[in-house]
């Protein structure tokens, strides 16, 4: 009989997958319906039809649809994510250098948002209904009711021009020490914890105020166990799974999202790289480019729906 544990951990995993096929489905029917021709675009306006035929079929424009769809799909189970159109550069190569910017960035926010989301998320839940929550609540709130963009602007206005602390352009390049790639990406690191932030927080005091009506949290109140260890030692680990569950939302919205935050800040990542080659009506790109975020998505959705799934005690002791 197979454990329920492996069953689920198949089941999610074979669902993301078939979910990551539907998205492929849909990123390249979406990209079909983009106005402009980018054949147009490279030669352009004074080109001859005769000149632009025959860059579409060279580039393999004129074939059907389905096609297209399973060369392109077969290329990039075989690692192949094809060739830019505009440029001729290979696509894997260019993306390879632009997502690990972006992991960069989206690291350093990461190690910033997630401890100080579950500490203010703890604290909050320590003094549930006091003036700590209600400070904390109410500046987190007010943080993500605003567009990204907006935080961005502001943060640059105030750190970058008037008072000059931090450049408003976050550059990097290959050759940068440590400490200057860090001083360089502040400001959009910045941005992206403001956002990020409040959503774990209130989740993460949520789930600890809801185990904390559980009977045992009680007992342990009644042997006169200090609150501060009853939440970090009794209702933190088992308010673990829903708390792991919006970190990695979270995450992937650090990789997914931040196209936004990398165009106001100039930032060398894929959303920069993305929004650039859309301008330019390079389908190859923004396909894979929109693969490569809908796979961090789902893998980071999978790999949290696994760890709530492990640390279900109920799972793992079946009776």
């Amino acid at each position: 009989m197979v454990h329920p544990i492996i069953r689920l951990v198949v089941q999610r995993i074979a669902l993301g997958l078939l979910l990551l096929l539907a998205v492929s489905i849909l990123i390249f029917g979406g990209t079909q319906l983009l106005p402009g021709d980018v054949a147009q675009a490279i030669l352009g306006q004074s080109a001859t039809q005769q000149a632009l035929a025959n860059l579409r079929e060279q580039m393999g424009l004129n074939d059907p649809a389905l096609v297209r769809y399973w060369n392109w799909l077969w290329g990039i189970l075989h690692g192949d994510l094809g060739t830019a159109l505009t440029n001729g550069h290979d696509i894997a190569t260019d993306l390879g250098k632009r997502f690990a910017n972006t992991l960069f960035l989206a690291f350093w926010a990461a190690a910033i948002s997630v401890p100080l989301a579950i500490i203010l998320g703890l604290v909050a839940a320590r003094y549930a209904g006091r003036w700590p929550d209600k400070l904390i609540s109410g500046i987190t709130l007010a943080t993500i009711s605003l567009p990204e963009f907006v935080v961005g602007y502001i943060a640059m206005y105030l750190l970058a021009v008037k008072f000059r602390l931090l450049p408003s352009v976050s550059m990097i390049f290959d050759g940068m020490t440590l400490g200057a790639k860090l001083h360089a990406i502040m400001l959009p690191v910045l941005v992206l914890v403001l956002v990020v932030l409040a959503h774990m927080m209130r989740m993460t005091r949520a789930a600890i105020l809801n185990v904390m009506q559980s009977a045992y949290v009680e007992t342990a109140e009644l042997k006169g166990i200090s609150p501060g260890r009853v939440i970090w030692r009794h209702a933190l680990p088992n308010a673990i799974a829903p708390v792991v569950n919006v970190v990695m939302l979270n995450l992937a919205y650090l990789v997914v999202g931040v196209v936004v935050v990398e165009v106001v800040f100039v930032y060398p990542g894929m959303g920069q790289y993305l929004v650039d080659h859309v301008a330019k009506r390079d389908l190859p790109v923004v396909q894979a480019c929109g693969m490569v975020f809908a796979a961090v998505y789902i893998g980071l959705n999978i790999l949290a729906d696994v760890i709530s799934i492990l640390a279900n005690p109920r799972l793992r002791h079946p009776k």
